[in-house]
């Protein structure tokens, strides 16, 4: 296995968020290998653009990149293969397939996708519930959201509320735990509009219990104790029954699956603002 470090070079006359993503998702199929990501943002003249590329012919980099200003384009392509580098352009291709197919030209503006836009503000405004209504403060909260996660501590519970808030989606969520009372704004919410989360008791075991650790405190306490976290588990699925809501396992599933498996669950993909 060669352990020797690849720069990947992420370069963009925007934000290169795009070109970033890819680099993530690609780099997490060699998760033995060694990366090093170089990202160079704005690049927006050609003497800046050479510099760039002249440093990653010095380390034999790969370049990933979102550059749409034609002449930009052409001096790093150009370069690249003088040098025998390889790079990838993430936008061209698909941005000249769909000027075939609309019989129109692209407009080529720069960060085009990052406008103060309605949607922009409606992410903002979901951000802002989801922190407001995050672990059950004010139970008004539910009766406003688009959609109600319930679930008992360490089901993701607030990492999906944020998730999905990037989505545009309001959302409100509420620990659940035996000995509390449910408020009464939950029975008022449309079922349809609820997700109950749930998790393998071994795995919230295991989740607690190095919680615990993590705060300089013994792994067995009440909070990580199978039995109580069976008791636990037992209380919110019969809610759940009783609710007649949508029911998730977290226990094998990344954030975004899960995000995934509850925008299809209630019909809300088309009202995402990605």
């Amino acid at each position: 296995m060669n352990n020797e470090t690849i720069n990947l070079y992420i370069i963009s006359d925007s934000a290169g968020d795009t070109a970033l993503k890819l680099a993530h998702a690609t780099m997490a199929q060699f998760p033995e290998a060694h990366f090093y990501i170089n990202r160079r943002n704005f690049v927006r003249s050609e003497e800046k653009l050479v510099r760039i590329l002249e440093e990653v012919r010095d380390n034999q980099g790969i370049i990933l990149h979102t550059i749409i200003t034609p002449t930009l384009n052409t001096t790093l392509e150009d370069f690249c293969h003088e040098n025998s580098l390889f790079q990838f352009n993430l936008m061209s291709s698909i941005i000249n397939e769909l000027s075939v197919r609309t019989g129109m030209k692209p407009t080529l503006e720069l960060g085009a996708q990052h406008h103060l836009d309605e949607n922009y503000f409606k992410r903002i405004k979901a951000m802002e519930f989801a922190a407001k209504y995050d672990d059950g403060k004010d139970p008004k909260g539910f009766e406003k959201a688009d959609l109600v996660l319930l679930g008992v501590s360490r089901t993701s519970k607030t990492p999906l509320s944020l998730y999905l808030a990037q989505k545009g989606i309001r959302v409100a969520n509420l620990p659940l735990v035996p000995q509390a009372r449910i408020p009464d704004e939950i029975w008022n919410v449309d079922s349809k509009k609820i997700v109950g989360l749930t998790n393998d008791p071994k795995i919230l075991n295991n989740i607690r219990a190095e919680r615990m650790i993590s705060y300089g405190l013994d792994a067995e306490t009440a909070y990580s104790n199978m039995e109580n976290i069976q008791k636990e588990l037992d209380f919110a699925n019969d809610l759940y029954e009783k609710l007649n809501c949508v029911v998730i396992n977290v226990a094998k599933l990344s954030i975004e699956e899960t995000a995934s498996m509850i925008l299809d669950a209630l019909g809300l993909e088309d009202k995402t603002f990605i």
